[in-house]
């Protein structure tokens, strides 16, 4: 097959990429933007491969699109193009409307056009999945409650407002047009080349600089964490083999507390990386409390159920293995992430057209 993935270049979307190149036989056409958050070093290890395409274009530029599914006639595509940062969303919500609604609005109706006029055979195989968040949901309030795919949507920031905007959309375009879409919502990724302004590789990089670790409030903040490349097998699974229509919740199984999470960081990099900055005594000490951001839930969770019961998924990574391969994958690639923090990966781009 050739799937058209869109955000590839990003953190979720290139542990797919990397996961059909290296764990499948299929076609990767991998369209992104190239914002602050696309990185072409996170997908520099299959680049070479000659099942493996690379178009720089905004989903929201709808010519360009349409002139893509002409070009490369996919099969399938996953879409994970968006702008996903819930602080950048409060500073700046224009971008994630126009990306996150507009641009989902576009590869739609590029998607739409595309398929109504495949044979037949071609068109009964075609599908649209759209990766969303369990951030959607809003808050959960009880210490058992689960999101499921059936909970009402209840978003409080404006990222997951235009996320949930995104999932409204591509539902009323298979019960208006009959577009086959499946829908995926997904709890906190992390793992491997993700993008340093997020909590967990944050906390790695300001610790091994002897920077403060910024706690919002007092840490209690609840979040299910997903392996990055759990997800990514999660996603080509339900693709491939999930049904036409449905929605599927992806969840690591991992409900963990910030603050327990930026304490289990600190005691693997004292067993990981004991060489401390100058004056720090204890990773620990570094851990500072900061006024709490606007509308922040206090909990999700996520039921995983279904695609456990109806596809034979479940996370291969424990927290504790997962988080773990990840500070080792940290300390390792320290090249990567410090092209990240001094702007120089965004040179990378000067070869493809940027």
């Amino acid at each position: 097959m050739k799937i058209l993935v869109t955000g590839g270049a990003g953190f979720i979307g290139s542990a797919v990429v990397r996961h059909i190149i290296n764990s499948t036989t299929d076609t990767v056409v991998n369209v992104d933007k190239l914002t602050y958050a696309g990185n072409l070093a996170s997908i520099s290890s299959i680049a070479d491969s000659d099942r493996y395409t690379f178009e720089q274009v905004d989903i929201c530029n709808a010519v360009a699109i349409q002139a893509l599914f002409k070009k490369h006639q996919p099969d399938m595509v996953m879409h994970l193009a968006a702008e996903s940062h819930v602080d950048r969303s409060i500073d700046g919500p224009a971008a994630f409307i126009e990306t996150n609604i507009v641009g989902t609005y576009s590869l739609l109706e590029a998607a739409r056009n595309y398929w109504r006029d495949l044979p037949e055979e071609r068109k009964a195989g075609f599908r649209f999945h759209h990766i969303s968040t369990d951030e959607v949901y809003g808050d959960l309030h009880g210490t058992d409650d689960l999101f499921t795919e059936t909970t009402p949507y209840a978003p409080s920031s404006p990222y997951s407002a235009s996320k949930a905007s995104s999932d409204h959309l591509v539902r009323a375009w298979h019960r208006t047009y009959g577009l086959p879409v499946i829908v995926t919502n997904c709890s906190n990724n992390y793992g491997p080349y993700h993008f340093p302004e997020k909590l967990i590789p944050l906390m790695i990089l300001n610790a091994l600089s002897g920077k403060p670790l910024p706690v919002y409030g007092k840490g209690n903040q609840i979040r299910d964490w997903l392996f990055v490349e759990d997800h990514a097998r999660a996603l080509y699974k339900v693709v491939t083999e999930g049904m036409v229509g449905e929605t599927y919740n992806i969840g690591g199984h991992n409900e963990k507390q910030n603050i327990e999470v930026v304490h289990t960081l600190c005691n693997l990099l004292e067993e990981l990386a004991p060489n401390k900055p100058a004056g720090v005594q204890r990773y620990e000490d570094l851990v500072t409390y900061v006024k709490d951001r606007p509308g922040h839930d206090l909990r999700y969770a996520i039921d995983a159920s279904k695609i456990e019961r109806e596809l034979g998924w479940k996370p291969e990574e424990t927290f504790e293995s997962g988080l773990r391969k990840t500070v080792i994958w940290y300390l390792n690639n320290k090249q990567w992430w410090q092209a990240v923090l001094d702007g120089s990966y965004k040179m990378e781009r000067l070869g493809q057209g940027a």
